[in-house]
């Protein structure tokens, strides 16, 4: 049984009939509307910085309300783009869940600073506030300059943001909001991609707002922030491409995969709304059997994943193996917490431990979720659980 985060090609892979990401039945829904697109870029040949990626980041800070929208080549980049324009460096600490994708700490070291491993909350999986406090005290004690926090939008839904903020804010620190997995979704009334001092977002194909290729983006509503990140991402130019005022990188969108984007998102409420149908689907006959997801009172999801909790790994494994059996693909997120991978385990974290995570690291495993995933397909999976047939929507 394979545990890993899946390429995307290896999701279109997954044996059986039913796959555990559908962007097929998603391009059928939109194939007309692509197609014009990416023949109008072919026909202005403006393939980077074209004029759809003006558009698209027009329409991203619609859509969530931030100021400004800086696209770039894909989510990694976006982190650490957010991390240079913050002046993050040698002696900085910069705090991450320890529960979450490699690609959200190892920025950190890049830069010459230092990712300090935090534990998460047993509900949520999102930060821990208590964890967090423990480990900025740790950070002092090394010597390190307590820096950013970068909490992760983990499976969808946005982490406490008023509280892990104000304790930010106690040490003077910044925060990077990670919401690769959950832009779209809502906090206490406000969308994500306006809850942090930055927001930085991944549309790797696999994403509920996804392209065909790499792609990301970052959210401010700083003036000056936005201007700088403009510059780092081609290569740290002035007023002209020559006149390189800084150094920077390349880390720029295509031009087609921003007219992709564009209709995705045209669709993407009614897809956001269509997880949620599914989630509460699944919840609604799988509760009694496994630990489903909770959303908190004035949170929203958009279901980048539907995770469940099994008692232990031995039950996991039956668990998947059931599914398996019945040709329906699972995956788990994230088999080995960060604090605990051979790359960086030799940096500091907690000093209690990531517990929490390295105990859901060994329960949880994920069902297939998206916007066209049908009622006979949802009925099938939980009945392969061994639960009842779902009631009807």
């Amino acid at each position: 049984m394979k545990y890993a985060k899946a390429t995307f090609a290896s999701l279109q892979r997954m044996t059986g009939s039913m796959q555990f990401i559908d962007l097929e039945s998603q391009q059928t829904r939109i194939k007309e509307k692509l197609d014009t697109r990416i023949q109008a870029v072919l026909a202005h040949g403006k393939y980077i910085l074209g004029p759809e990626v003006q558009e698209l980041e027009t329409a991203l800070s619609e859509f969530c309300g931030s100021e400004h929208t800086i696209t770039c080549a894909n989510g990694t980049d976006a982190l650490q783009l957010a991390l240079m324009v913050l002046n993050v460096g040698k002696g900085d600490a910069v705090f991450v869940p320890s529960f979450t994708f490699a690609a959200t700490a190892e920025v950190v070291p890049f830069l010459g600073a230092t990712p300090v491993f935090v534990d998460i909350d047993p509900i949520t999986f999102n930060m821990s506030a208590d964890s967090l406090k423990r480990s900025i005290l740790h950070a002092r004690d090394l010597g390190l300059n307590p820096a950013v926090v970068i909490p992760v939008d983990l499976f969808g839904m946005a982490a406490d943001y008023d509280t892990l903020i104000a304790i930010a804010r106690e040490e003077d620190m910044k925060v990077i909001a990670d919401c690769a997995q959950g832009f779209g979704a809502t906090y206490k009334g406000r969308s994500t991609g306006t809850l942090a001092d930055v927001t930085t977002v991944s549309f790797f194909p696999a994403k509920p707002l996804g392209c065909y290729g790499d792609g990301g983006a970052l959210f401010t509503d700083n003036d000056e922030w936005a201007e700088l990140l403009e510059s780092y991402r081609f290569h740290g130019k002035g007023s002209e491409k020559y006149d390189n005022v800084r150094i920077g990188m390349n880390s720029r969108l295509d031009t087609i995969q921003a007219a992709i984007l564009l209709e995705k998102l045209a669709i993407y409420p009614d897809e956001i709304e269509k997880r949620n149908s599914v989630a509460r689907r699944y919840s609604d006959s799988l509760q009694y059997f496994l630990e489903t997801p909770v959303i908190p009172g004035g949170f929203t999801s958009v279901w980048a994943q539907y995770v469940l909790k099994a008692r232990d790994a031995e039950h996991r494994n039956s668990k998947m193996t059931q599914l398996k059996e019945a040709g329906i693909p699972t995956m788990v997120y994230y088999p080995i917490p960060l604090s605990e991978q051979t790359a960086y385990k030799h940096f500091p974290g907690d000093p209690e431990g990531c517990k929490v995570a390295e105990n859901l690291a060994r329960r949880v495993f994920s069902l297939p979720m998206h916007a066209y995933l049908g009622v006979n397909d949802q009925d099938r999976i939980v009945q392969a659980l061994g639960a009842n047939t779902m009631q009807p929507v």
